[in-house]
């Protein structure tokens, strides 16, 4: 999810050039970017993800760091993403975001802070709370961010390796106990980061917080909303719309189409040829003398009719 997040949250909503604008654009793969600050440690995420890429080598690093994040939050238990994909990727390190455009947890003025950063991508306050919520899932650790203990009594046994500190008691299970877990505010093995208990202080964001806190529907709601609108920021896409992949159980119904349905040409009987043919003849038509345009309508309706009496009694 931070590997997904940290593409696209370099956008820039005030550059319109891509790929100067930063955004969702795979750029997170380059070594100038990934060794950045606020990615440090970002390197794993990108090396489980490389066999995928080179297996399927059609599939962007831009469209695989945001279907990863999705794929995480879904199978933790998170709402389900309206994604969509077909992202392009930058094709060279030059095209990398200058450092600094990605929020600091211990900022001097934590709710500025994210609000500076927020709502230089377009997003909105609601939106930063809800992505926040996030927290629920995943460490901190001393040796990456800075921030947290070594290890805790809820990860010093894993799973994956062990150590570093986290938000929740359940860290590989996204629910709302992020909200709740700050705001009771009990457990000193718990981490919360000054942007994270600005949430609570701050009187526009504790508004969003305080909700989430007791409604985990309306936070997976806003969540999901805000999560797809993120890793959309600054993509270019091919096609321009996107591709949306609908691996939903019961998919839509399939569009009626006449021609997939068709039983192909029906021949008319030797009887009912003779018969329009000796129509033909009676009103002046012959295979060596076209009918006067008067005639043919007439013709044309009568072939018509018989054609539909004939498939009629055919059926």
């Amino acid at each position: 999810i931070r590997l997904g997040w940290h593409d696209a949250g370099t956008y820039n909503k005030n550059i319109e050039e891509w790929p100067q604008r930063g955004g969702a654009n795979g750029s997170l793969r380059f070594e100038i970017e990934l060794k950045h600050a606020a990615n440090a440690g970002l390197v794993n995420a990108l090396k489980l993800l490389q066999p995928i890429k080179e297996k399927y080598s059609g599939v962007t690093y831009a469209d695989l760091f945001q279907l990863a994040g999705a794929t995480a939050v879904e199978e933790a238990g998170g709402p389900k993403l309206p994604m969509k994909y077909g992202r392009v990727d930058v094709s060279k390190p030059e095209q990398c975001p200058e450092e600094g455009r990605l929020p600091d947890a211990g900022p001097p003025s934590p709710a500025d802070h994210l609000r500076q950063v927020f709502y230089r991508m377009g997003l909105n306050d609601k939106e930063i709370v809800a992505l926040s919520g996030a927290h629920t899932l995943g460490r901190s650790r001393p040796d990456r961010s800075g921030w947290g203990k070594p290890e805790s009594k809820y990860t010093k046994d894993g799973p994956g390796a062990p150590g570093g500190q986290s938000w929740t008691v359940q860290w590989l299970k996204f629910d709302n106990s992020y909200f709740k877990d700050i705001k009771e505010k009990k457990d000193e093995d718990l981490l919360v980061l000054p942007t994270d208990a600005a949430l609570f202080e701050d009187p526009s964001f504790k508004v969003y917080a305080e909700k989430y806190a007791e409604d985990q529907e309306a936070f997976f709601k806003d969540y999901a909303e805000a999560h797809a609108k993120l890793s959309n920021l600054g993509a270019k896409f091919d096609p321009p719309e996107g591709i949306v992949i609908d691996d939903s159980p019961n998919p839509k119904a399939e569009k009626f189409v006449a021609a997939k349905y068709s039983t192909g040409k029906r021949e008319l009987s030797e009887a009912m040829k003779q018969k329009i043919r000796a129509e033909y003849e009676a009103v002046g038509g012959s295979p060596d003398k076209p009918l006067q345009s008067n005639y043919f309508l007439n013709i044309m309706i009568i072939i018509a009719v018989l054609a539909l009496l004939t498939s009629l009694l055919g059926n």
